[in-house]
Order: C-alpha cells, then structure tokens, then sequence
C-alpha cells in the first residue's frame, strides 16, 4: 500500500472529520451509475409494474424518489459536497419473476465524484419501492447497492462482471 491509501482524506492529523477541501482542484464531467435489487414475491413484482398498488403507480413514486434522493445526498451524507447536478436518471429492470433492478445515472461538471449522489438515489428507489409494495408483501429485501461506474476525475472505475 502507498501512503495515500494509508489515509483518509475525511481525517485530519487530530483525528477529527472534515470536508476534503476541492477548491484546487479542475472541474471536470463526471458520470456514475449506481444498481440496487430489490427481491420479492412473484405476485408483487407483477402489480408493481402493472401499476396495480394500492398506493398508485410504485415506479413512477420510485423514479422520482431518486431523483430527488441523488439531489439530497449532501443533506444526508455527513461530508459530501453539494454539487451542481446536471441529470439523474433511474431505470427499472425486471430481472427475473421476483427481482427488480434500479439503475441510477447521474452525471455532473465539477470538482468532485457524483458516484455518492448515484448510490443514494437507487437507494432511496430501493426503499420507495419497498414503501409503495409493503401493504401486499414485507417479505421483500433490498439486497445489494452498488456503483457500477464512474468517469472523470483522476481516475475511471468499473465494476468486474
């Protein structure tokens, strides 16, 4: 390991969190896509995407959750950075009879990642799902978030597989 990787960059030399300072650093375009599944019974997934909840249509709630989930991230995640957001789009995609995946994309032009704000908008759908499909199952489980991708900055990432 290197001694960049030794530290984290939220600690200062006493311990203490702070906001990384990003002031010197360029501006540059910047893109993550964030996935989310959530598993339930077949019965479930059906009426979700059929728009036949009790509560009204589950992705339409869903899509604008995280929307406005991404666009929140700095309010609910301690040291993020507010940055000037320039789309958030999220996805539905039947995987299989009882999963349904989220894909979130996001993309920005700044000095900082967005992959934060991706990750928390499949997130808050993951959870808005849940919310509108809980009166017909609770056996449901958001089972995984993860990024996907990110571009821009320093570095590129993308997930194996």
């Amino acid at each position: 390991m290197n001694s960049k990787q030794e530290t984290f960059s939220h600690i200062n030399e006493n311990g203490e969190a702070v906001m990384v300072d990003v002031g010197g650093k360029e501006v540059t375009a910047r893109h993550a896509t964030a996935y989310a599944k959530i598993k339930m019974q077949p019965a479930t997934l059906q009426a979700l995407l059929t728009a036949n909840l009790k509560k009204g249509d589950g992705l339409s709630a869903a899509r604008i959750a995280g929307i406005m989930g991404a666009k929140k991230t700095s309010e609910l995640i301690p040291l993020c950075h507010n940055i000037p957001i320039d789309s958030v789009t999220v996805d539905f995609e039947k995987e299989n009879d009882s999963t349904l995946a989220i894909f979130v994309r996001a993309k920005c032009s700044y000095k900082t990642g967005i992959e934060m704000e991706a990750l928390t908008g499949a997130g808050i759908a993951a959870l808005t799902v849940y919310d509108m499909c809980k009166a017909i199952d609770r056996s449901m489980v958001i089972e995984e978030v993860k990024l996907l991708e990110k571009t821009g900055g320093k570095s590129d990432y993308r997930r194996e597989g």
